[in-house]
C-alpha cells in the first residue's frame, strides 16, 4: 500500500508540473462544427421563394411517396436488402467496440492457477501450488482511456449515419426504378398505339400502289418505319424485364414481375398536388419547399458523418497527446499457496501482493511525435472535406431544384406539341387518302408525333427523378 501511495504521489506531482491548462486540453470535448458557406443553395430567386414553409426533408418517405404499391415495395427493400443489412451489422460492431472502450475503466480480473512437481537428485518429490486471482487496472490520469472511448463513440455515430445513407440511397433507387417501370409502360402504350396507326397507313399506301396512285418506294418506306416501331416495342419489353430484375436484386429475391400502378396515377411527393395533366400532378413545384440550410445540415447523413469523422479525429489527436504523459498501472494478486519461500506448507496459506507502476516515455524512436503529427494532419484534412461536403450538398439541392423547374416548364410545351402534331398527322393522313399529300409528308408527321410523345413521357420521368433527387439532397429518406 505504501508503494501505491508513492506512485499516486508521483502522479500528482507530474500533474502539477504539466499545468492545469494541459490537463484541461487533454480532457477537452469536441466542439461540433456548423460552418455553412454563404448562399449554399445558390442565388436563384425561385429557390428563395421556395424556402418558405415546411421542408421536404421533414417528410418521412411514407409521406413523400403516396403510391401504395411503391410504399409496399420500399418496405420490402428495406427489410431484405443485403447492403442495408451489412450497414446494420457495422453499427452493431461499432456498438460492441464502444462497449469495450467503456469497460477499459474497470479492472481486469484473471484466475491463474499453477502447480509444480519437483525432485532433486531423485530425492523426495515436492508438490507446490498457487491459486491466485490477478487484478490489473490502468488509471486514466491523463485522459488516454477517455479520449479513446469518445473516439469509439464517434465511430459508432459514423456507422449509424452510414446506415441512414444506405437507407436513403435504397429508397431513392427503388423509387427511380419504380418510375422507370411506369415510364416504360407508358412508352409501350405509345408504341402499341403507334403500331396500330402506322399499320393502317401502310395498308392505305399499299392500296394506293395497287391502284397506280403511288410507287413501290412509298410502300417500302412506310413498311420500314412500321418495322422500326416493331423493333422499338421489343426493346421496350426487354427494358421492362431488365428494370424488374434490377428491382428484384434490390429486394434480394429471384426475378419476378413487379406490381405497379399506372403512369401518373398518384402524385409523386404530395397528396394535394394539383394540375390539369398527369405531369403537373406528378411534380407540382409549389410543394417543393427546400427549407433553410441549417435543416439540411441536421438531416443529411453524409454531412453528419463528416462531422463525426472530425470528432473521431479530434479525440484520436487527444489520445496521441496523452501518450506523451506517464501511464499508471495498478496490479494485485490474492489467493492460496502452499509455497512460502523455502518452506512448503500444506494446507496452503493466503498470499497477497500489490504493485503500482508508472511508465514515463522518454525516447520512443519518434513514434509518439509522428503519431501526433499524423492525427493533426488528419484533423486538418477532414475539416476541409467537411466544408466541401456542405458545398456539394448545396450544389445538389440547386441542381435538383433547377431540374424540377425545367421539367415543369417543358411539360406544358411538350403537351401542346403532342396535341398539334397529332392534329397534323390526322390532317396529313386525310390528305394522303384524297391524293393531296405524298408518303414523305405522312412519314414525317408520323415520326415527329412519335418522337414528341416519347419526349413528353421522358420529360415527366426526368421531373420525377429531379423531385426524388431534391428530396434526398435535403436529407430526406432517413426516416
Amino acid at each position: 500500500m505504501k508503494i501505491i501511495s508513492k506512485m499516486m504521489a508521483v502522479a500528482a506531482v507530474s500533474l502539477m508540473l504539466t499545468g492545469c491548462s494541459v490537463f484541461h486540453q487533454l480532457y477537452q470535448t469536441y466542439d461540433q462544427q456548423n460552418e455553412i458557406p454563404s448562399d449554399v443553395y445558390g442565388r436563384s430567386q425561385d429557390m428563395a421563394t421556395a424556402m418558405d414553409g415546411t421542408s421536404l426533408s421533414q417528410m418521412s418517405w411514407r409521406e413523400f411517396f403516396t403510391d401504395p404499391l411503391l410504399q409496399q415495395l420500399i418496405e420490402q427493400v428495406l427489410a431484405n436488402n443485403t447492403d442495408l443489412n451489412s450497414a446494420r451489422i457495422a453499427v452493431e460492431k461499432s456498438e460492441a467496440s464502444l462497449k469495450m472502450a467503456k469497460m477499459a475503466y474497470l479492472p481486469s480480473l484473471y484466475f491463474a492457477p499453477q502447480g509444480t512437481i519437483s525432485s532433486f537428485d531423485f530425492g523426495r518429490v515436492s508438490k507446490t501450488y498457487n491459486l491466485p486471482l490477478q487484478l490489473q487496472m490502468d488509471v486514466d490520469v491523463f485522459g488516454s482511456i477517455t479520449n479513446k472511448k469518445r473516439a469509439a463513440k464517434a465511430v459508432l455515430l459514423q456507422a449509424q449515419m452510414g446506415e441512414e445513407a444506405v437507407r436513403a440511397n435504397l429508397i431513392s433507387t427503388t423509387a427511380q426504378q419504380y418510375y422507370m417501370l411506369q415510364l416504360l409502360d407508358r412508352q409501350l402504350e405509345i408504341f402499341v398505339a403507334t403500331d396500330s396507326l402506322w399499320n393502317e397507313s401502310l395498308e392505305t399506301q399499299k392500296v394506293l400502289w395497287e391502284n397506280g396512285k403511288s410507287y413501290s418506294t412509298a410502300v417500302n418506306q412506310m413498311e420500314s418505319s412500321y418495322l422500326n416501331v416493331k423493333t422499338q416495342t421489343v426493346d421496350t419489353r426487354r427494358n421492362i424485364r431488365a428494370t424488374e430484375n434490377a428491382i428484384c436484386r434490390l429486394l434480394g429475391v429471384a426475378p419476378q414481375p413487379i406490381k405497379r400502378s399506372s403512369w401518373g396515377s398518384a402524385a409523386l411527393h404530395h397528396p394535394d398536388a394539383q394540375g390539369t395533366t398527369t405531369g403537373q400532378r406528378m411534380f407540382d413545384t409549389q410543394f417543393l419547399k427546400i427549407g433553410v440550410p441549417a435543416a439540411m445540415l441536421e438531416n443529411r447523413p453524409d454531412i453528419r458523418m463528416a462531422n463525426y469523422a472530425m470528432e473521431e479525429a479530434f479525440y484520436n489527436t487527444q489520445a496521441a497527446r496523452s501518450a506523451f504523459f506517464p501511464s499508471i498501472s495498478l496490479q494485485g494478486l490474492a489467493g492460496w499457496t502452499n509455497s512460502a519461500g523455502s518452506m512448503v506448507v500444506d494446507p496452503g496459506k493466503m498470499l497477497l501482493n500489490a504493485v503500482a507502476s508508472l511508465t514515463q516515455p522518454i525516447f520512443a524512436r519518434g513514434k509518439l511525435k509522428a503519431n501526433l503529427k499524423i492525427n493533426q494532419l488528419t484533423e486538418e484534412d477532414l475539416k476541409k472535406k467537411y466544408v466541401q461536403t456542405v458545398i456539394d450538398a448545396g450544389n445538389q439541392v440547386n441542381e435538383a431544384m433547377a431540374d424540377c423547374q425545367a421539367a415543369r416548364e417543358k411539360h406544358a410545351y411538350y403537351h401542346r406539341q403532342v396535341q398539334v402534331l397529332n392534329d397534323a398527322y390526322v390532317g396529313t393522313h386525310e390528305l394522303m387518302d384524297n391524293g393531296k399529300a405524298n408518303y414523305l409528308e405522312v412519314l414525317t408527321a408520323q415520326e415527329t408525333l412519335l418522337n414528341s410523345q416519347l419526349s413528353e413521357a421522358m420529360n415527366m420521368y426526368k421531373g420525377a427523378q429531379a423531385v426524388i433527387a431534391l428530396y434526398i439532397a435535403l436529407g430526406g429518406g432517413t426516416e
